[in-house]
């Protein structure tokens, strides 16, 4: 048991870590808006296809169909895994701004495991996906999911986008309101080093551009380029992968725009449980 000396220690570095990422939001947002009208002519249209737009309470209908260029995710502090020292901050979401965010879904534990791995096992209508998760490389995006889980909050909800384009194929999934918008009660920064691929196999979680994570997250059946932008969460195993390439070699409805929309073949996640 930590005694409160320690406590205290613990709680003054969350809320420095909070003081400076307040501090760094609020220099990305007067940054984007100098040069926000000419970054989207030299960002790719993959580095945006997987932004969540309900996380933090912004406009859900306009964003959500928007599959042309614009501006990158705001850059995560690299380097700094948040949940490295045992802690993680948990940020509440604006649920009276997002009707699509979940209000009841409480918060994780503070205290995390930064260390090992967790096993998954999703069961789909389109068959089993497992996955193996990081808890050194993404402690806070592990904590989450794993709490997420308990509660059943994956259950009979559908993975509702997939993308078949050369430089990004993936499924996303992990949001109840099956809108792109949805979410928790709470959102945790991205934890990114600087030097993250998504090549096949990778399970990483989707953003709202803010540099914060909410639920959702996307599974990489192909090799993807995107920016360092996207907590990496683990891997998938080979069943799961056989899994998306079914599900991938039925396409999509280009909802979206061309290669981009929901599944064509539902995947509708049964339970998403970690093993015992």
């Amino acid at each position: 048991m930590p005694s409160n000396k320690q406590r205290r220690e613990a709680a003054q570095r969350r809320l420095q870590r909070q003081l400076e990422r307040r501090a760094e939001l609020a220099r990305r947002r007067r940054r984007n808006v100098l040069i926000g009208v000419t970054v989207a002519a030299v960002v790719l249209v993959a580095s945006v296809v997987l932004l969540v737009t309900g996380v933090g309470g912004e406009d859900s209908d306009s964003a959500a169909a928007e599959p042309t260029p614009t501006p990158a995710p705001a850059e995560p502090t690299p380097g700094v895994v948040d949940g490295a020292d045992g802690t993680c901050d948990w940020t509440p979401a604006d649920t009276a701004a997002n009707p699509n965010l979940q209000a009841d879904t409480g918060t994780p534990p503070v205290e995390v495991t930064p260390t090992g791995t967790t096993e998954v096992d999703i069961t789909t209508t389109a068959g089993p996906i497992g996955l193996t998760l990081d808890n050194a490389g993404a402690p806070c995006a592990v904590a989450s999911m794993v709490h997420l889980a308990g509660q059943g909050y994956y259950d009979d909800t559908v993975c509702h986008r997939q993308t078949d384009s050369a430089g990004l194929q993936v499924l996303q999934c992990g949001d109840p309101s099956g809108t792109g918008a949805g979410g928790p009660a709470y959102e945790f920064p991205t934890q990114v080093a600087g030097d993250e691929t998504y090549p096949r196999g990778t399970v990483a979680m989707a953003n709202s551009g803010q540099g914060f994570d909410g639920s959702q997250f996307f599974l990489v059946w192909g090799d993807s380029q995107l920016p360092p932008s996207y907590t990496v969460l683990g891997t998938i195993d080979e069943a799961g992968l056989a899994t998306l390439d079914a599900v991938a070699a039925n396409g999509n409805d280009g909802s979206n725009g061309p290669g981009d929309g929901a599944p064509t073949q539902e995947v509708r996640i049964q339970s998403l449980a970690v093993a015992a």
